[in-house]
Formats: C-alpha cells, structure tokens, sequence
C-alpha cells in the first residue's frame, strides 16, 4: 500500500491557496512590527520558535548520525538561509509587502540559473528566454532611473539569491537525508547562525512582540506544510500559476492594512516574472514525460 495521495488538481490548488494566505500573513505580522527590533534579531526569534515545531523530527536524526559530507553541506545551507532571512526581514520591514512579495519570485530563476553552474544542467534557448522575461519583470518593479530603489529592495534581491542558492544545496541534500531531516536541520542551523549577531544589537522585545513572531512562525509552518501537500496533489503547472494570487493578497493587504499604494508596475513584474516560471514548469513537465531528467528548478520552486 503506498502513503501517496492521488492526484487531486482541485484540493492542490487550494492547499497552494492556504500556502499563499499563511505566507501573505508572515509577511503582514513582520510589516507590522517594523524596525522596533533589529532584523537579526527578528529572525532568530521567528526561527527559535519555529525549531521547536521541528524537535520531533530533530532529536532521532541528530541520534542517528548522518552520511559522510552531509554536515558541510547542512553548514553552507544554514549560512545562506541565516543571510537570506536576516536580508527578507529587513525588506519586509522598510519597503511595501507586493514589492517584497514579487520581488521575491525570483528564487526559482536563481535555482534555475545555479543548476546550470553548479549541476551542469543544459540551459535551453526557451528557458533562457524565459529567464530574460523574469529579469525584466525585476527591472519594470523596481524602475532603477525613475524611481529611488531603497536599501531594502536591494536587501530582498540578496535574500532571493540567497533563498535560490540554499534551495540548490537542499537539492544535493535530499539524495543523502530525508526532507523531514533537511527541513530541520535547516532550522537547528539557522538558529544557531543567527543567535551571535541577534545578541550582538539585542533590545528586550516586548510580550506583544515575541507573541507576534510565535504567530510568524505558525504561519510559516503552515505555508511550508499547505505547499508539500499542494506539490503531493497537484503537479508544478497547476500549482504555480496559483502563486501569483500571493502577490495580489499581499498587495490587497499592503494596502488595506498599511495604506500601501497599488503600484501596477509590481503587478505587471511579479506578473512577467510568474509567467516565465509557469513556463520553465509547464516545459520541464513537457520533457519529463517525454523521459528528459527535469532540471533541478523544476523541483525546487
């Protein structure tokens, strides 16, 4: 008897919908709470809670030992994710939540490109193309010459980089671990990462605050969680068009929560930059069934 689900592309795109919202509302709570507390320390919190989600599926692992080399690569992980979540918190808390969001659609071009230069996967002329797309739908949202582009766009462009490269090492991981075993270790590392600089411009944060960033994690669990089974029910190109509403709940609440302007040049790049990944998706998919190994992107979006 297998554990699988059957496919199910209805109950897929509404776990990807539950994904979307649980992720919109981190993104609110983090806006929420601002620059009060340093983005260092904002994220050690977050993750600090979050690890002890993931202490069940911690302790047998850590018991159990790992296979050789599995450490190092657990350590470069933690130390792009500890420098990915430090840079998101301080975007999140300085520059509109659709711009954050969309900008942030661009991890899976970074794990697409990286899989070229760190895998050897062939990078097709539509795939490149479709990587151009997604790189001027960057350029329309942040408009450099027309607009000012903030230290914190330039902060979620290196949590994006950062994001996609740690995506491609939990790639290599996942041959070696289970991805239980991946997904906390990832956070057991990050914590401890994180835990020197957070102490380093510590301010004793408020109940209210380390309440909120207990709900930060709940959410991000949730989205975590809502996603796998979106991925277990439904396949990528079902699935990924459904994560352009994420930009449009974020902008929904940038605007209604935070008086936001609705700025359609970050509807339009978010929109151009989710076009070229639901092709890249759609094409991987095309070639899996034609028997081509997809492109280590096609599973780590």
């Amino acid at each position: 008897m297998t554990s699988e689900a059957p496919p199910n592309p209805l109950r897929g795109i509404l776990w990807m919908l539950a994904s979307g919202l649980s992720f919109v509302g981190v993104t609110g709570i983090v806006r929420h709470l601002g620059t009060a507390l340093p983005a260092v320390e904002s994220a050690f919190i977050r993750f600090a809670f979050g690890l002890l989600f993931l202490v069940p599926t911690l302790l047998p692992a850590l018991r159990a030992g790992f296979a050789p080399g599995a450490m190092r690569l657990f350590a470069a992980r933690g130390a792009l994710h500890t420098l990915a979540v430090t840079l998101w918190f301080f975007a999140m808390a300085r520059i509109p939540v659709a711009e954050v969001t969309a900008i942030g659609y661009l991890n899976p071009i970074v794990v697409t490109i990286g899989a070229a230069l760190v895998f050897g996967e062939r990078l097709a002329v539509r795939r490149i193309l479709a990587i151009v797309v997604a790189f001027a739908g960057a350029v329309v949202i942040l408009r450099p010459g027309l607009r000012e582009v903030l230290p914190g766009h330039f902060a979620q462009l290196g949590a994006a980089t950062s994001f996609g490269l740690s995506y491609l090492i939990a790639k290599r991981l996942s041959a070696i671990a289970p991805a239980s075993v991946v997904v906390a270790m990832m956070s057991l590392v990050v914590t401890v990462g994180l835990l020197p600089f957070a102490l380093l411009v510590w301010v004793p944060p408020e109940p209210a605050q380390v309440g909120w960033l207990a709900l930060v994690a709940v959410f991000a669990t949730t989205g975590h969680y809502a996603m796998t089974r979106a991925f277990a029910l439904a396949p990528l190109t079902v699935t990924q068009p459904v994560t352009f509403l994420q930009l449009v709940w974020a902008t929904l609440l940038g605007a209604l929560a935070f008086g936001e302007i609705v700025d359609p040049f970050v509807l339009l790049g978010g929109g151009m930059i989710i076009a070229a990944i639901t092709y890249i998706t759609w094409r991987e998919a095309r070639l899996r069934r034609l028997g081509v190994t997809p492109p280590v992107g096609a599973t780590k979006l």
